[in-house]
């Protein structure tokens, strides 16, 4: 189980993002002192936290960030973790830390199948192999003004808003419905004429373009929760940058996914 300490580990890079809104953003969530203390790390360094003892102070990993990917002239090469990044992960999952997912982490390590059934989903920069079966590439879409649904009473969702609309942006992605909790669903359409591929764009250095793209309608889910080994999982499709941040409601979401994956009381 988690230690009585109530302090997260917050993991970046991999992904450019705004640094001073997000941070801001958090340490506001943060103000609320029965979440206790928040910890920054950021990729190279992160996996060196894993391999030691340091990682036993935190009760809740809160990830955003995109490793295993290197970009380059050619698109994306991928990577797998070492093992024993792997196993201390697994090792974290069994002592019960929660684990809180946003946006483009769903994209991180690409190589290692079981990150993608730890979280429940997988954005595929280039055509791959999900769960032994070929995939396109995902789709994107920036600043997407969208309503979300609340479709399940839960810790995550307390205190939001049944319905609300927000600026963000959106993924066309794989998601694992059948192996998790859904709690958010958008009314966007998820079909691939309202995305981008992301293969034209990292490969062939062709942003905002779907020409000659097809992907199958996806799932309209945005948010949910799941369990692996005694750990609380969350993941949160939200939080692109400021605009999203400053959504009330998404800032209550994050809160509390930090709350009940940690076990936090309140």
């Amino acid at each position: 189980m988690p230690n009585s300490s109530q302090n997260t580990l917050v993991i970046t890079k991999g992904h450019p993002f705004e640094r001073e809104p997000f941070f801001a953003m958090l340490y506001g969530i943060f103000a609320d002192r029965s979440l206790g203390e928040i910890t920054h790390v950021e990729h190279p360094a992160a996996p060196a936290v894993f391999a030691t003892e340091t990682l036993a102070a935190f009760d809740t990993l809160v990830f955003y960030d995109m490793p295993g990917i290197a970009f380059d002239a050619g698109g994306p090469v991928y990577s797998e973790p070492s093992e024993a990044f792997k196993n201390n992960l697994q090792r974290a999952t069994q002592r019960g830390v929660g684990l809180v997912f946003l946006h483009h982490a769903i994209a991180g390590w690409p190589a290692w199948p079981d990150y993608a059934e730890l979280i429940g989903g997988r954005f595929c920069y280039t055509p791959q192999q999900v769960r032994g079966v070929p995939v396109p590439d995902s789709g994107y879409r920036h600043g997407v003004e969208h309503a979300i649904e609340v479709v399940a009473e839960h810790p995550v969702t307390a205190g939001v808003d049944s319905s609300f609309t927000m600026t963000d942006e959106l993924y066309l992605a794989q998601v694992f419905e059948d192996s998790v909790t859904p709690l958010l669903r958008s009314g966007h359409e998820f079909t691939a004429d309202n995305f981008y591929s992301a293969r034209k764009a990292v490969v062939d250095g062709e942003k905002f373009s779907n020409d000659g793209w097809a992907h199958k309608q996806g799932s309209n889910l945005v948010g949910w929760v799941r369990e692996h080994n005694q750990s609380r999982i969350v993941y949160l499709q939200g939080g692109d940058d400021a605009v999203a941040w400053e959504n009330p409601n998404y800032q209550r979401l994050l809160g509390n996914a930090i709350r009940w994956a940690g076990r936090y009381p309140g």
